[in-house]
């Protein structure tokens, strides 16, 4: 099966597509990689979701990708003596330490975390933002605040804290046992939230061992501030626009989420746009104009994918929203302003044989008459380096090791191929004009080009370039040893 789209789209997976059918269902109309929302779920029902998407990668014969989302701390509110009360603005709000029911003047906030470092002036934001309050006078254990957007507050909800780093790991006990077990099942790539510091990340790193890519969701306005650090120690990259919107103000994400895709790509690794690209579409089989728009121009921007949170995993319209982000995907890229604005936005940073070798391989097929781009990859970085260069032609990434070829489902662009291991070139040309062939990307009168490392099996060893011909007879009469 082969998509007719480069960008990628993630499916997050819950009640209303936890079995086989609707799984399969969701991976024929487009999707690429699953979510696995650890927030949401026992382990036995996380580990038969992915019992079953393994059973389909089987029966496909195309792999697929599994992204296990850890829930990350959260910081909530105690209860309340009558379960909610009403906030005005103006009115005065204390937040403390004690365990005491809550009332109209006050309720525990059991985060002294949160006191030890905010000060007079801080923001604080109650049930996703809806409620707004600001810090007149605090201590180590309580807050005096002013309401500046009232509303009704209840037990356990949601607080935000915008304006500081919080002392607080990105792994709560829950995360660390999630983390154990969803790497001991096998999935490719874990979501790490609450990511506010490079060093959240490392440590994520250390616990997963190499057992999954570490991909940072970028949620907080910290995370944005240390973006670079980040990025450099992250597989990929998550622009969570739901809790970033929350704490920042809303005209700050478009321009955000363009530099975050674009430095992104530029260092060769994916990145998803995510949260309410298709929210109607929980209730409605049709999604709104804006929903549309907004899925085109994280397209259009170049992003790596695009994902469906609870339009996919508790809607009523599962697979109509991962068919409508797929055909408008196909109507985007098919548009000759795309392939412009993608060209334009393409950043020359080259410092290396193997960024030098990939850009020669996008010039070389954009002047020719070249079907695809064939990549011959350890770890997934020739793959990732072609792909940075957003080439006019189709990529196939081939590999030996199936993780690798999973992973790479989350790479714009990518067809993944697992093939066995390749010892000479000339078998990797070989195998390259076969592989070709059988998925449809050229026939035997065509031309390829093929991009590895030699000597093989040696990880970011990008160093070789050739145009051949998609007939491994003419291989063998041109290049007989």
């Amino acid at each position: 099966m082969r998509r007719l789209r480069n960008v990628k789209i993630v499916a997050t997976l819950g009640p209303a597509s936890n079995d086989y059918k609707t799984i399969r269902a969701l991976f024929e109309a487009g999707a690429d990689v699953f979510r696995l929302n650890m927030s949401h779920g026992s382990h036995a029902e996380i580990a038969e979701r992915h019992k079953i998407i393994r059973q389909i990668e089987v029966d496909v014969g195309r792999p697929i990708a599994i992204l296990a989302d850890l829930q990350g701390p959260k910081l909530r509110v105690g209860t309340f003596a009558r379960g909610e009360e009403e906030m005005e603005e103006g009115q005065a709000f204390r937040f403390d330490l004690d365990t005491a029911e809550g009332d109209a003047t006050r309720v525990n906030l059991p985060h002294p975390e949160i006191f030890a470092v905010i000060e007079p002036g801080s923001d604080l934001l109650v049930n996703d933002g809806k409620i707004r309050l600001k810090v007149q006078d605090c201590g180590p254990d309580f807050a005096d605040c002013t309401v500046t957007v009232g509303g009704t507050i209840s037990n356990r909800k949601g607080v935000n804290v915008p304006d500081v780093v919080l002392p607080l790991a990105a792994l709560s006990e829950k995360d660390r046992a999630d983390l154990e077990f969803v790497c001991d099942l096998g999935v490719d790539w874990l979501a790490l939230s609450f990511v506010q510091r490079a060093a959240d990340v490392e440590e994520a790193r250390t616990l997963v061992r190499g057992r999954a890519a570490v991909l940072s969701k970028i949620e907080k306005p910290a995370a944005v501030k240390a973006f670079d650090e980040i990025l450099a120690v992250s597989d990929g990259v998550m622009v969570a626009r739901g809790d970033l919107g929350v704490e920042m103000p809303v005209q700050n994400l478009p321009p955000i989420q363009k530099r975050l895709v674009r430095r992104t790509r530029a260092a060769a690794k994916p990145v998803i746009v995510a949260t309410q690209m298709l929210e109607s579409m929980i209730e409605s089989p049709v999604p709104t104009r804006a929903e549309v728009s907004d899925v085109a121009t994280a397209i259009y921007e170049g992003a790596d994918a695009v994902m469906l949170s609870a339009e996919s995993a508790a809607g009523q319209y599962p697979v109509e929203a991962v068919t409508t982000m797929n055909n408008v995907a196909i109507e985007v890229e098919s548009d000759p302003t795309y392939r412009d604005t993608i060209s334009a936005s393409r950043r020359i940073e080259h410092h290396s044989i193997a960024d030098s070798i990939v850009a020669a391989a996008r010039e070389i097929a954009e002047t020719s008459d070249i079907k695809v781009i064939c990549c011959f990859t350890e770890s997934g970085t020739t793959a990732s380096l072609v792909a940075r260069e957003r080439p006019h032609v189709p990529i196939i990434a081939m590999t030996s090791e199936a993780n690798v070829s999973r992973r790479l489902c989350l790479t714009w662009g990518t067809h993944n191929v697992a093939t066995g291991p390749v010892l000479r070139f000339k078998d990797a040309v070989v195998n390259a004009a076969r592989v070709a062939r059988d998925y449809g990307f050229a026939t035997t009168a065509d031309m390829i080009l093929i991009t590895a490392g030699v000597p093989f099996n040696v990880p970011g060893s990008t160093n070789i370039l050739r145009v051949a011909p998609c007939d491994e007879r003419l291989i063998f009469r041109t290049d007989p040893e």
